[in-house]
């Protein structure tokens, strides 16, 4: 017999398949209604699926063929956490910086909470630094 646990795993596997995928109205229909993210820069929690889903589009429009790889999940109770690797090409627009063309790659921590078999509530601390200092115009090379 699955353990919820198992199942929140899987249901993440999932999630970050079918953003890989551009599927994001799917991927969109995995989170609560009332959708919680804790996300870095913001001192205040976001709210709704809307939010996620407008968030993970910035991403998607600017590295089009980003790849998602857990490289670890364990969970426990209502919680999963993941230590995860992004890496995709600077193809368009993202914060500040037009696109280069360039091959990045960043890690991320992030714990997900599931409630009723989706998921309800994240943070994320993904290495935005290290991001940024990929697609900079000074970084190394250019």
């Amino acid at each position: 017999m699955t353990t919820t646990v198992e199942q929140n795993m899987a249901l993440l596997r999932t999630a970050y398949q079918l953003v890989e995928s551009s599927e994001l109205d799917e991927a969109a229909q995995m989170l609560t209604e009332n959708f919680v993210a804790n996300v870095p820069g913001s001192p205040d929690p976001l709210h709704g699926r809307e939010i996620w889903q407008h968030g993970t589009k910035i991403m998607k429009d600017a590295f089009p063929d980003l790849k998602i790889d857990v490289q670890d999940m364990f969970g426990v109770g209502d919680k999963v956490t993941v230590l995860v690797h992004f890496r995709g090409t600077h193809r368009g627009a993202f914060q500040q910086f037009e696109a280069t063309g360039r091959q990045v790659g960043y890690r991320s921590v992030e714990v997900y909470r599931f409630e009723g078999g989706r998921i309800a509530e994240e943070w994320v601390a993904p290495d935005l630094m290290s991001l940024m200092q990929q697609i900079s115009p000074t970084a190394a090379g250019h």
